[in-house]
């Protein structure tokens, strides 16, 4: 038996031309797999021996979808040599401290070799089997290939172009999984989401998950386990569409929502020009610690369309923080809009980052922000968010499933009266209040109203 036996085939050519130019090649112990072991039930064990042509699991929050997942594809990677998987976010950046960050954690095991570093491009099994990973946002020459398997982590944050682009990328043209296989999961999004569409016409294989799926919350009998009492209180301490979405698991759309914000419609995966090209550009900031501290960088073009294509949204840290942050970018900005507490304003200036007061009337900025958010005569919105633009998670957030970047808010930001409609429930609405303050500042410009700086 070859002393590469247990080695990857690009890792065996790489020795033996290390060989035949003189080096001596000593072998060394095979890894052992040691690959962890779950208990899966319920939809998260359907998975595992699901061979659909497309499948998405779905349910709410902490059901186990993304481990099943996970561990569906190390599966087939083990199972089948030299195959090309691939797993799939919408956007890149978002990948490295969650689902890439799930897999390192809880189902990679030491036999698994990563390229990329910190950054994974792409993992190689002992099979020579290469999973590759990808954002939809920047596909680059990866996903112009074919592949034996996908996963596409957080599907319902896709486009149905996204997913019926990575169908024609597994249609068993790879040559090891005939036909190839696109899975998914989920969490329940808006009532006419394309996933249902997809799920009711019969072209997708539609799987439900619930809580009690997932051991580590609930036992085999049913009852709560000690670490799923907390998880579960935090989920339950969740409010109006997000209560509905990723506690009870339903496909809702938000009652009484104050803005109709569409993914599809009002976000860009970049830029449409260079930056240096814009028209104007400016920030926005709303304050908070024990809340999250929002800043925004806003771009508008020559049609007066405004863009956020970089946006701050985090807690537990202090202004003067935050402004060491915001001055690690280069772009000149005419102005800081910001919130009229004026000890946080003044540590901005005090760090060298000029502000003015923002214009606050609710009901006129929300009257803005809406006429912004329709579709004009050109068929396109005029103000649009970057996918991938927020600079870091914020790892608190996403732990007790709150927001973590401004458009997350958008579901959530209803009326508390539907019938008066004179004012939004103040919860999980820091960058709402940012788009609101920067739609009034790009219609009317630089305030000086009650504005204890306006005299500096």
């Amino acid at each position: 038996m070859s002393m590469y036996a247990d080695y990857s085939p690009s890792l065996v050519g790489h020795l033996r031309s290390l060989r035949a130019r003189g080096y001596q090649i000593k072998p060394i112990a095979a890894a052992t797999s040691q690959r962890r072991t779950w208990e899966f039930r319920g939809a998260a064990l359907e998975l595992q021996s699901d061979r659909s042509r497309e499948t998405i699991i779905s349910g709410p929050a902490d059901t186990g979808k993304t481990i099943g997942a996970l561990y569906k594809l190390d599966s087939l990677a083990r199972q089948y040599k030299n195959a090309t998987g691939a797993i799939v976010r919408k956007v890149h950046v978002d990948m490295a401290g969650t689902v890439l960050d799930v897999f390192k954690k809880n189902v990679q095991a030491p036999d698994v070799r990563v390229f990329g570093g910190e950054h994974p491009e792409f993992y190689e099994y002992p099979t020579g089997t290469r999973v590759f990973v990808c954002g939809m946002d920047r596909p680059g020459k990866v996903l112009s290939g074919q592949f034996d398997f996908i996963y596409f982590n957080q599907a319902e944050e896709g486009e149905l172009a996204d997913w019926e682009t990575l169908s024609t990328r597994t249609t068993g043209r790879a040559g090891v999984i005939v036909p190839g296989l696109l899975f998914g999961d989920c969490n329940p999004s808006q009532a006419n989401h394309w996933i249902l569409e997809r799920a009711k016409s019969g072209a997708l294989h539609f799987i439900e998950s619930r809580h009690e799926d997932n051991p580590a919350l609930f036992d085999a009998n049913g009852q709560l386990t000690e670490g799923g009492i907390g998880r579960m209180a935090a989920l339950d301490a969740l409010t109006g569409v997000r209560f509905l979405r990723l506690r009870k698991g339903q496909w809702v759309n938000a009652e009484g929502a104050i803005f109709e914000f569409s993914p599809a419609v009002h976000m860009l995966d970049a830029l449409p020009f260079p930056l240096d090209k814009a028209r104007r550009i400016f920030r926005v900031a709303d304050f908070g610690f024990s809340h999250p501290f929002v800043c925004g960088w806003f771009a508008e073009d020559d049609d007066g369309r405004l863009y956020l294509y970089r946006q701050i949204y985090m807690t537990g840290r202090t202004v003067k923080a935050h402004s060491a942050d915001i001055k690690r970018y280069p772009e000149r900005c005419e102005t800081t809009v910001c919130d009229h507490d004026a000890e946080d304003r003044a540590t901005l200036e005090e760090n060298g980052i000029p502000t003015i007061g923002a214009r606050k009337a609710v009901t006129v900025g929300i009257e803005k922000a809406q006429e912004r958010l329709k579709i004009a005569k050109d068929g396109r919105p005029r103000l649009f968010i970057i996918r991938g633009s927020l600079v870091e998670i914020d790892d608190t957030l996403a732990n007790n499933k709150k927001p973590v970047r401004t458009e997350d808010e958008f579901g959530n930001y209803r009326w508390k009266n539907r019938s008066l409609k004179d004012e939004p429930v103040k919860e999980d609405d820091h960058g709402m209040d940012m788009i609101r303050y920067a739609c009034m500042y790009a219609e009317s410009g630089p305030s000086v109203i009650d504005d204890p700086f306006a005299n500096w």
